[in-house]
């Protein structure tokens, strides 16, 4: 088209881009009104909570409200954008959600397979103004189709400068992606992908998608996972650009409130905590707790109002074994086992009472009949005694108590200290804290991060914060990371088992992570799991992945790396010097870069140093235009620039030190540079090497 030819198509776009706005400030002016309403209407919580989502929804989608158009080879024209808009209602769409079936086809539609497409048309506006319109003839004949759907707007979206927030790609989305967001599973979905395979966007977008076709969730309620804090702020902004303001993020640890994680586990504890053979170690040793006599002469002395009452082992156990077959956690069945107790007590001191009834005199009166209850002779003398006794057999003999006497004997055993001291010593009341600190032997030197599970489990094994919320849905990101024990975590919070898993084998750097989805997985949802994959790279440029090749093939032999989308002409670049020198090193080449973000990715033992160098804070904001990271925080993000520092280290700092490596090589957009302490390690040597 000639330039007047664009600018006659631009103004067609933006008069109708300007309706579509009309329409939604309409909406907004109406979403806005049924609030102030619904406030007014004695504070409804529900209906004012539905409201504010309705008015949170329209607001969020002001920015790309529509950034596409398909003309169908029936005549057809749909647009479409970030939620469905009608004139009025029954009328055929204004707008259409980019999650309707019908929306598909402006993600997958190729050349080769058009879909019924004849054109499709990319809107880029800024603010409400529309700057500029890309247009995909689908010619039947498929030449040039490399795959890659409005590869101009794409290559555009992946080399724009980083910011620091992740935003959606609502617009770029590709078909291997959309297939994924799309999918109809009803178990778990786990989205393998290497670096820059966009997997955090595909989780975001799978979550919209899903809370708009299958609408019980926003109910049952969402919740997604991420590896740590700086992570869930980077991805902060994705889900409520797409409308979608209600979704719970946290990390592991976030999910047992109340404990500060403070102090870091060497990697073989860790390892150790993570093992789901801690699981039944926590269960014995509650187990454990429970302490009954042993030997047949051995008994129980409890105190009650002067007496003195004995438990044999006999009733102890059976006591045990009534609470145990509830199948209660362990301070439930613990009030169980009580209550069995207290019932043995109090039915010993009733008929220790009704065997032996004295006057006001202090004479005793018959023993009773064989039951242990009054007779009729007892009754008599007791009647001309002025004694009052319950009625409740007239036909018989009848007991000294009643059955609201009896309620109150049982009342006042449980409430006796003595008795409650007797009973916590043959079944005490547990915290998670104690069980995992006895467990473990430490003391008052807080928690790390793999107790949290532990925590987690010993809690569901006493019956401690049983009212922690579960969820419709989780989706968990760098999910490679999680631990066996952290697995069983997690579960808890999702009894459907309806999960998005994403992560890649090749990044786990948790000595106690996944090296197989199987071996996680099975013994929680057997084989009701699918797996899906990510192979291109959108993010990493080619010479930065080729980079990589050394330390995928001695540490991941077999496993090829994500096909990258582009080159940029800049190979990576690596340079020696003295472990004096180094925060000197990367000072100065921090302040000599110019061009977009700037991450410092370095072992946490330099962390410290080269935050004095640099005058950096940590953790760091993530918008500044230079962060000082280490390999673990960098996981999930991306940056223009990265600059690693002490290579080795990061390498031998771990068991899975590679793994971490491969992670902060693959975090650039464009530029890699690599800063090592006398002789680079041995995969990294084939690198270009810049001369001081």
């Amino acid at each position: 088209m000639t330039n007047s030819d664009v600018d006659r198509e631009i103004d067609i776009e933006q008069e109708y881009v300007a309706g579509l706005y009309a329409r939604v400030d309409a909406m907004r002016e109406e979403a806005a009104a049924r609030l102030v309403a619904a406030r007014r209407a004695d504070g409804d919580r529900e209906a004012v909570a539905v409201r504010q989502a309705e008015v949170a929804r329209l607001d969020a989608v002001e920015r790309g409200l529509c950034f596409g158009r398909l003309d169908l080879h029936d005549g057809w024209r749909v647009y479409i954008g970030r939620l469905s808009l009608f004139r009025d209602e029954g009328d055929e769409p204004l707008l259409v959600d980019w999650r309707a079936p019908v929306a598909q086809a402006f993600y997958t539609a190729t050349a080769t397979a058009p879909q019924g497409v004849r054109r499709r048309r990319r809107i880029t506006t800024r603010g409400r103004v529309v700057v500029a319109l890309n247009d995909e003839l689908l010619n039947p004949d498929g030449a040039g189709d490399d795959g890659l759907v409005g590869e101009a707007a794409l290559l555009a979206a992946v080399t724009a400068e980083r910011t620091g927030r992740m935003h959606d790609i609502v617009t770029t989305l590709q078909a291997e992606q959309d297939r994924i967001i799309r999918h109809e599973s009803s178990g778990v979905l786990v989205v393998q992908g290497g670096p820059g395979t966009g997997k955090t966007a595909v989780a975001l977008h799978r979550v919209a998608y899903l809370l708009y076709t299958r609408p019980h969730l926003r109910t049952r309620g969402v919740l997604v996972v991420g590896p740590s804090r700086i992570f869930l702020d980077y991805i902060g902004q994705v889900l409520p650009g797409l409308g979608e303001s209600s979704v719970v993020t946290a990390t592991i640890a976030d999910l047992w409130p109340g404990v500060e994680v403070s102090r870091v586990d060497p990697p073989g504890i860790a390892e150790l905590k993570g093992e789901v053979v801690m699981a039944e170690r926590l269960r014995a040793a509650v187990r454990s707790r429970v302490r009954l006599p042993v030997d047949p002469g051995d008994s129980v002395e409890v105190e009650f109002e002067q007496q003195v009452l004995r438990l044999d082992p006999r009733t102890c156990d059976r006591a045990v074994r009534q609470a145990r077959r509830t199948s209660l956690p362990h301070n439930q069945a613990r009030l169980v086992f009580q209550r069995e107790i207290v019932d043995v007590l109090a039915e010993r001191l009733i008929q220790a009472m009704e065997a032996v009834v004295f006057t006001d005199a202090g004479e005793a009166i018959d023993g009773g009949s064989p039951d242990g209850r009054l007779t009729e002779a007892d009754l008599r003398a007791l009647a001309a005694a002025g004694v009052v006794i319950g009625d409740d057999d007239p036909d018989g003999p009848r007991s000294l108590l009643d059955g609201i006497d009896r309620a109150g004997l049982r009342y006042s055993l449980l409430a006796d200290t003595g008795v409650q001291a007797a009973l916590d010593g043959l079944w005490p009341p547990l915290t998670p804290q104690r069980v995992v600190s006895d467990l473990l032997g430490e003391r008052d030197d807080g928690w790390s991060a793999a107790d949290v599970p532990l925590l987690d489990e010993a809690a569901a094994l006493i019956g401690h914060g049983t009212d922690r919320p579960a969820f419709g849905h989780v989706v968990v990101d760098e999910a490679q990371e999680l631990s066996e024990m952290a697995w069983r975590m997690l579960m808890r919070r999702c009894p459907t088992r309806s999960m998005t898993i994403v992560g890649d084998l090749a990044q786990t750097g948790n000595p106690a992570g996944a090296s197989s989805w199987d071996h996680v997985l099975r013994p929680h949802v057997r084989d009701r799991w699918q797996l899906a994959r990510l192979t291109v790279n959108y993010r990493t440029p080619a010479e930065i992945m080729a980079a990589t090749t050394d330390l995928l093939a001695t540490h991941h032999p077999g496993t090829p790396p994500p096909r990258s989308v582009r080159s940029t002409g800049e190979p990576p670049w690596r340079i020696g010097t003295t472990p004096a020198d180094l925060p000197t090193v990367i000072a100065d080449l921090a302040a000599a870069h110019t061009d977009g973000q700037l991450a410092i990715i370095a072992p946490s033992v330099h962390i410290e140093s080269l935050a004095t160098a640099l005058s950096l804070i940590t953790p760091p904001n993530l918008t500044d235009k230079v962060v000082l990271i280490t390999p673990d925080q960098a996981k999930g993000l991306e940056f223009d620039s990265v600059l690693i520092a002490d290579p080795a280290t990061i390498l031998g700092a771990a068991p899975l030190g590679h793994n971490d490596l491969y992670v902060a090589m693959t975090r650039a957009t464009r530029q890699l540079g690599i800063v090592h302490l006398g002789r680079p390690p041995a995969e990294l040597s084939a690198m270009r090497e810049l001369k001081p």
